[in-house]
This record gives C-alpha cells, sequence and structure tokens, in this order.
C-alpha cells in the first residue's frame, strides 16, 4: 500500500512538474502575415520551436502592414512578414533590426476557369492591362498587406495608379483566404501568394473554383524576412528571444522543415536563409 503511494505521489510530482514547465516556458511575441497562418506553415513549426528552445511562441496574423505597426507599436518582439521594400525602410526608420531572409514562394494571378480577361498565359503586365480594360471583376485585399503592397506598385507601374473608383475593383479589407473566396463569388480576378492558393486548392480537394492563370514572371517572386523589434524602443521587449527565433528559423534543421512542408505534393515555401 505504502509502494503504492510512493508510486501515486512520483506520477504526481512528475505530471506536476511537467505542467508547471510548460506553463513557466518564456513567450515570445510574434506578428506575421496572414499566408504563414492559413496554410499552416506555423502551426507546424512552433511546437518544434518550443521542443528545442523552451521558448512559446504567440502570434497574430494580419497584413504586412499592421504586423509592421504591431512592432512599431511594441506590441510584439519580432515580425514575419514579406514587403521587402517596406521592410528596409522599417528597419531604417530604427523601428526594426537584423532583417534576414528565411524562405520565399512567389505570386501567380488566379481567376475563373472560363476567364473572361482572357488573360492565361500572358505577362503580368498584360494580364493587369486586359483586367482593367475589359472591367473584370478583380478583388484586392486593401488591407496594406505584402500582396496589397506589391498590387499597387504593379498598377503604378503600369500606369493606372490605384483604380479604387472602378466599379469593377473590389477592396475587401480582408485575409488572403477570404479575398479569394470573394473573387471566386465574383467570378473575378486575384492575386495572391502561391501558398495560400495551395491551401485554398487543398480546401476544395484539388478542384478549386479559381485556378492559376499567370505565373512565372519576375515581377511576382515573394520574399519572407525575420525582423526584429529594436531593442532599445522599449525595455519589455524579448530581443534575445527574438533572435533566438531567427537563429532558429535560419539554422539547417529549419530550412529543411520550411522545404518539406506540402500539401497536395507541393511546397508551399522555399528555404533561402543567407
Amino acid at each position: 500500500m505504502k509502494r503504492s503511494l510512493r508510486i501515486l505521489f512520483f506520477s504526481v510530482l512528475v505530471l506536476s512538474i511537467a505542467a508547471y514547465s510548460a506553463f513557466s516556458a518564456e513567450v515570445l511575441r510574434m506578428a506575421t502575415t496572414t499566408s504563414t497562418d492559413n496554410t499552416g506553415l506555423l502551426d507546424y513549426l512552433a511546437p518544434e520551436f518550443l521542443k528545442d528552445t523552451g521558448i512559446e511562441l504567440q502570434w497574430v496574423s494580419v497584413g504586412t502592414g499592421k504586423a509592421l505597426e504591431l512592432g512599431k507599436n511594441l506590441d510584439v518582439d519580432v515580425l514575419l512578414v514579406h514587403a521587402p521594400e517596406v521592410e528596409k525602410q522599417y528597419v531604417q526608420d530604427g523601428y526594426g533590426v537584423n532583417r534576414r531572409q528565411v524562405m520565399y514562394n512567389d505570386f501567380i494571378i488566379i481567376g475563373p476557369p472560363s476567364d473572361p480577361a482572357k488573360i492565361k498565359g500572358k505577362t503580368v503586365k498584360e494580364s493587369f492591362i486586359s483586367i482593367a480594360t475589359k472591367g473584370a471583376p478583380f478583388a484586392s485585399r486593401g488591407d496594406k498587406s505584402g500582396t496589397h503592397v506589391l498590387e499597387l506598385d504593379l498598377w503604378e507601374r503600369f500606369g493606372y495608379g490605384q483604380p479604387e473608383k472602378e466599379n469593377w475593383y473590389i477592396q475587401t479589407g480582408q485575409g488572403m483566404l477570404d479575398t479569394i473566396n470573394i473573387a471566386a463569388e465574383k467570378v473575378g480576378y486575384t492575386l495572391t501568394d502561391r501558398g495560400t492558393f495551395i491551401k485554398y486548392e487543398d480546401n476544395y480537394k484539388g478542384n478549386p473554383p479559381l485556378v492559376i492563370l499567370v505565373e512565372g514572371d519576375e515581377a511576382l517572386f515573394n520574399q519572407y524576412s525575420v525582423i526584429a523589434v529594436n531593442p532599445v524602443r522599449g525595455d519589455h521587449l524579448r530581443y534575445d528571444l527574438a533572435l533566438k527565433f531567427s537563429d532558429w528559423m535560419r539554422s539547417d534543421k529549419v530550412q529543411k522543415m520550411i522545404g518539406e512542408f506540402s500539401l497536395l505534393g507541393k511546397p508551399l515555401f522555399v528555404p533561402n536563409a543567407k
């Protein structure tokens, strides 16, 4: 009887220590883009990060513009974002430090298989001009995300500015998956990152309402980087944990994990830490 009680006491003690250790794990707060969350990449990586470092990763998924604002407001310790020119200015302005590339994918233009604007196989420039000329529905995220920043840059490059007053141009103010769904409802087009599209495709068992029509243009490259929030701006910032996360994301082990992360047999991101 005494032996059984000792075993029971020991078991409870072990469980209590384990629970306390999990509860007392250091916490790293991150703001990231919707694509890293929607695709399931962070759900795949976070448990391994906790296992390797004892640090619990907590994140909020928003557009890159909002993520950078959260860093500027000192609400998070680290960022995982994908708008390179905006990020570089952010670092130059003193809000972030140690911007490091970790992975990439590409942007694509998707639309209905019927392709009313006849853009399939065209360049991005030809596609945007055709959509605008024919007044085909185009769903824009309209949220200052990395995808929205690129889209606005493309319209500007092609001489349109932002076609916000056109009735065919729909600003959703939503994340990428929601914007894709709105484009599908309107039998229209949108610009998306490939990773989120593959997730969308997987949701429909490989037979989605919208399909890839334009891809492979060099203007559609999509780089993701980790940026630590500048620690001189707040004593509460966990810069040490942010650097551990950045180093961990760039390690051989995690770069391999990123490269192996796939849906429908298709990789969603390509590791490219330097």
